[in-house]
């Protein structure tokens, strides 16, 4: 199908039109440059993208069926990107889309897509990107990221987001500790998930005193306790998120993040596009040498070839 004919079909939000549009940029497709150069760079102004992450157990993907469920209440579009690991076959996400939010794969206002991470960060983050400009082109109003753990890869994953959120539970002590200097750096929200079950007191009097300073900060208390299972702590979650999105509009942060954010993007893109070329040059030597100087050398030499 014709570039054209395809993005006329996706801005009727088409379903098949919408999936394969994603697809295109996900897998860098011929058709993927002139896809992006369509959307225009005005649009992800409506759209808010929030990450979630947390590690496996904690609850993300009930409380994802939860939020989308009120957001739908509410009359909003939702995209879901589920960042999945992959298939040691088939390279294909393993948990897969339809799985872990069956409820909602009817609904033709929400749009869903499993993401294999491929054990490429680098080329991830770059599709990433791109997958959720094409859900805000689709005319989705809010953008969940969510993550399978709280790894080096999951860090830069919610770097996309607007807003992350925390999945922990009662259980999860070295979880945090591991967890302290890193991914909650870049945490907005810690959700308490299952604040039915022993221990949940502690896990949030611990988190409590983690963000006393940002929440102190803006008056927005970054602690929110939730029964997922129960649907139970949903709205004042959502009325967190509501509260602190606005905070970052008023004071700036939410453009400044997106700027870093297409910064980022812009450098993975790159080492995506260069991989293939890279490749080839490093396997056309067969000099033993150390592989700092090998790469110095090799961006001399592309640097002397594109002078020519």
């Amino acid at each position: 199908m014709k570039t054209e004919d395809l993005l006329a079909r996706f801005k009727a939000r088409d379903p098949r039109a919408i999936g394969q549009v994603i697809s295109q940029v996900e897998n860098n497709g011929p058709q993927c440059s002139a896809i992006l150069a369509a959307l225009g760079a005005d649009v992800m102004d409506s759209t808010l993208v929030l990450g979630l992450t947390g590690p496996p157990g904690a609850g993300k993907s009930t409380l994802s069926g939860c939020l989308i469920r009120h957001l739908r209440e509410q009359g909003q579009r939702v995209g879901i990107i589920a960042i999945d690991p992959s298939s040691p076959i088939s390279g294909g996400a393993v948990l897969g889309d339809r799985i872990r939010i069956m409820d909602h794969a009817l609904d033709p206002d929400v749009i869903v897509r499993s993401m294999a991470s491929r054990g490429r960060l680098g080329g991830l983050c770059a599709a990433a990107g791109g997958v959720v400009r094409v859900l805000a082109a689709a005319g989705c109003d809010v953008i969940l990221i969510e993550t399978v753990g709280v790894g080096q890869s999951e860090m830069d994953i919610v770097r996309l987001a607007d807003l992350t959120l925390m999945t922990l539970a009662p259980g999860f002590g070295d979880d945090i500790q591991a967890m302290k200097a890193g991914l909650l750096e870049v945490t907005d929200l810690l959700v308490a998930n299952k604040a039915d079950l022993p221990g949940s007191e502690a896990l949030c009097l611990e988190m409590s005193a983690t963000f006393r300073d940002r929440s102190q900060r803006d008056g927005i208390d970054r602690v929110v306790r939730t029964v997922a299972s129960q649907n139970q702590g949903i709205d004042t979650l959502m009325d967190r998120i509501e509260a602190l999105n606005t905070n970052h509009l008023e004071q700036g942060i939410r453009t400044a993040r997106r700027q870093l954010s297409l910064e980022s993007e812009t450098l993975d893109w790159c080492l995506e596009l260069l991989r293939p070329q890279l490749l080839a040059a490093i396997r056309g030597q067969h000099q033993p040498i150390d592989p700092r100087l090998r790469a110095e050398q090799l961006i001399a030499d592309r640097n002397h070839d594109q002078r020519q």
